[in-house]
């Protein structure tokens, strides 16, 4: 079979195809062995001149031969002009695009290591399954399964020298809402905090060390009270009031997630859900009751069918401290917060307080 022309990758996520690009380079270099013989060319355009800079520049860099050795790799990086987008979708661009592939197909590979990133891409043209045909081709796509996360979370701590557990995996994932590029760089940072080889991330250290990505859940608040762990509850309660937040986005979160787990404990209870849910066992689930959902489609804490399953699983984790009486408790018990906090004197630290120990005392 004929050596591909060149390298290319693509996706949907920019920090996924730099982070594979950054090691198929890395081994263009140790190939060709000079850095004065490894060119870099910027590929991003917002405009049909720069599209047109773009392409010149890599039709130099890779039409000349390189004064310091007998090979040079170049790497045509970030390119934006094959997306669906205004640039992208002028007749200009689509004809430079056409000028890329006279330009690639005139590279002879045994000479000249070529590398193209691009993100995002448009692969309904038919430029665009060229590119795929001819080529070393690669394509990333950012997953929603928040579990596919985890294994990817472990290698990457593996590689820095330190043990990511599963469970430390799930709660950074939970933490940072299952971010792909804030998850990598989270697993950098702890490993980096442990200073040695073979230290271990686990739960309590991404606890302590990782904050909550957005306000929208107030993680360790609603972690803590789901624990049914009445100490870590007041602490964090404490420390989000300390933060400068506010009382009645708690009770929301808190109330999302009871709401959600009073779903999944009449599931259980029925012996159709697990303690480990996944999306075959929702999808069965759903075949047997979505019925009870019908006419609600959109997102909502009230519509399990509608949740990542990676999502329902944690929280099934929690189902089983709770008898569905004590969380419909909970549920009235957030009513009666949120009424005490429309009286005065408007304490909304002392009105949480004291819902969790109604709830958890």
């Amino acid at each position: 079979m004929k050596t591909p022309a060149f390298t290319f990758i693509c996706g949907s996520d920019d920090f996924l195809v730099g982070r594979k690009a950054a090691k198929v380079w890395k081994s263009f270099q140790d190939e060709v062995g000079d850095p004065h013989s490894c060119e870099l060319v910027d590929g991003q355009a917002a405009n049909l001149d720069e599209v047109t800079r773009a392409v010149d520049n890599f039709a130099a860099s890779v039409q000349t031969m390189s004064m310091f050795g007998e090979k040079k790799a170049v790497w045509l990086r970030g390119v934006t002009f094959m997306a669906d987008n205004v640039t992208g979708r002028s007749e200009g661009a689509k004809l430079l695009v056409e000028k890329l592939q006279g330009i690639l197909e005139g590279v002879d590979p045994d000479n000249v290591k070529v590398l193209i990133t691009a993100s995002p891409v448009d692969r309904r043209r038919k430029t665009f399954k060229w590119f795929q045909s001819h080529s070393d081709f690669t394509f990333l796509e950012e997953s929603k399964d928040e579990g596919a996360l985890v294994p990817v979370l472990v290698q990457e701590a593996k590689g820095l020298g330190c043990e990511l557990t599963d469970a430390g995996a799930r709660f950074l994932l939970a933490k940072i809402q299952g971010n792909t590029r804030l998850a990598l760089e989270e697993v950098r940072k702890l490993s980096t905090y442990l200073a040695e080889a073979g230290g271990m991330i686990d739960e309590e250290l991404v606890n302590e060390l990782t904050p909550a990505f957005g306000e929208g859940d107030f993680f360790e608040a609603g972690e803590a009270f789901f624990s049914r762990n009445l100490a870590w509850t007041l602490d964090a309660i404490r420390r989000h009031f300390f933060a400068g937040y506010d009382a009645r986005p708690l009770i929301t979160s808190i109330q999302n997630r009871n709401r959600l787990l009073m779903q999944i404990k009449v599931l259980q209870d029925q012996g159709v859900l697990s303690t480990r849910i996944n999306a075959a066992s929702l999808d069965r689930a759903r075949s047997e009751y979505g019925h009870h959902w019908k006419g609600l489609s959109d997102k909502s804490t009230f519509h399990l069918f509608t949740q990542n399953p990676f999502y329902l699983s944690r929280l099934a984790d929690n189902a089983g401290k709770f008898t569905l009486k004590e969380l419909i408790q909970n549920q009235v018990q957030c009513l009666e917060a949120f009424r005490a906090l429309l009286q005065p004197p408007h304490d909304g630290e002392a009105a949480m307080r004291e819902l969790a120990m109604r709830c958890l005392n």
